[in-house]
C-alpha cells in the first residue's frame, strides 16, 4: 500500500502528520476537455496565454439613433420577399402579352388573306360573268276608284304593268316571296300589292301585271285641291316603291337572299282605266345584307 493510502491514527499530533503528507501526496492527472469551458455571457475569461483577450463592448449609440443589424447573407444573396413576389408577377405577365400579340397578329394575317382571296375571286367572277344591273320600267297604269273631289273613304285600285329585263348572259334571277309594292301620291299611301314570284333566266325580258289595292283612303282638303289642279294640267304624279327579295344564280351556285329596291316616278293624264303615262323614271338599289 502506498503512502497516500495509509490511515493514520487520530491520536498522532498534527505536526507529525503534516510532514509525511506533504512529501507523499500525489495529484491525479486531470482529463483535458475537448471543448472549451462554457462561460456565462459577460464573465471575465482566464488570463492564461491560450485564452483570447476579452471582447470590447460596443460603444452605445447616441440618443435618437436606431441601429438595425442585418445579416450579410440577406443583403448580398437574395432580395427581400416582397421584391421576389413582384418580380414573379411581372415575369409571369410577359408570356401572356406575347401570346396575345401573337394571336392578334395571326388573326390580322388570316383576315388579310381572306380579304385578298375574296377580292381575287370577285375579280375573276367579274371578268368571267360580266354582271350587269337589271332594268325596270312601268309600261301602263289603269286606275279605278280614285276621285279627287270625294270627301268620303275610297278604295282605289291600280293595275300596273311592269317590264323587268335581265341583260346578263350567264346570270339568272330568282324573285322570291315576301315582296312589297306601294303606290302613293305625295305622302299619302293609296294602294299596296306584291311582286310576282318567278325565275328570270339570262338575257330575258319579262312583262307582268300586278294589282294594287287600297281601302279606307280619305284625302285631305290640301291633297284633293292639289290633285284637282294636277288633273287640269294633265299631269298627276304617283310614286311606286318596290321591295323584292331575290337570289342571284351564277352558274350552278345561288347567292344568299338579296333585297332589290325599285323606285319609279310615274305621271298620268287622268284618273281612270284609260289613263296614259306622260312621264316615268325608275331607279333601283340593292341591299346585300
Amino acid at each position: 500500500m502506498t503512502d497516500y493510502h495509509k490511515v493514520h491514527p487520530a491520536g498522532e499530533s498534527s505536526s507529525s502528520l503534516e510532514q509525511p503528507a506533504m512529501a507523499t501526496t500525489v495529484k491525479r492527472p486531470e482529463k483535458k476537455s475537448s471543448e472549451a469551458p462554457l462561460l456565462p455571457a459577460g464573465s471575465a475569461q482566464s488570463s492564461s496565454p491560450s485564452s483570447p483577450p476579452p471582447a470590447e463592448k460596443p460603444l452605445p449609440a447616441p440618443p435618437g439613433t436606431y441601429v438595425i443589424q442585418v445579416p450579410k447573407d440577406q443583403i448580398f444573396s437574395y432580395p427581400p420577399p416582397e421584391n421576389a413576389s413582384n418580380f414573379q408577377k411581372l415575369s409571369s405577365r410577359k408570356p401572356r402579352r406575347s401570346c396575345c400579340r401573337l394571336c392578334v397578329c395571326y388573326t390580322v394575317f388570316v383576315l388579310f388573306l381572306v380579304i385578298v382571296a375574296a377580292a381575287i375571286s370577285a375579280g375573276v367572277l367579274y371578268l368571267v360573268y360580266r354582271p350587269k344591273a337589271p332594268k325596270y320600267a312601268v309600261l301602263d297604269v289603269a286606275i279605278r276608284g280614285l276621285n279627287s273631289t270625294s270627301t268620303s273613304a275610297m278604295s282605289p285600285e291600280f293595275d300596273v304593268s311592269i317590264r323587268a329585263e335581265n341583260p346578263n348572259k350567264k346570270i339568272g334571277i330568282y324573285y322570291l316571296s315576301g315582296s312589297e309594292i306601294q303606290v302613293s301620291h305625295g305622302d299619302v299611301g293609296l294602294s299596296n300589292g306584291a311582286w310576282p314570284v318567278f325565275y328570270q333566266p339570262s338575257k330575258n325580258v319579262t312583262v307582268f301585271q300586278t294589282a294594287l289595292k287600297g281601302s279606307d283612303v280619305v284625302l285631305s282638303d290640301d291633297v284633293r285641291l292639289a290633285m284637282a289642279n294636277e288633273l287640269r294640267e294633265g299631269n298627276v304624279p304617283f310614286r311606286l316603291n318596290i321591295k323584292a327579295p331575290v337570289k342571284i344564280k351564277v352558274g350552278s351556285v345561288k347567292t344568299w337572299k338579296i333585297t332589290v329596291k325599285v323606285k319609279c316616278d310615274v305621271a298620268v293624264d287622268a284618273l281612270n282605266q284609260q289613263s296614259k303615262i306622260v312621264s316615268k323614271d325608275c331607279d333601283y338599289s340593292v341591299k346585300l345584307w
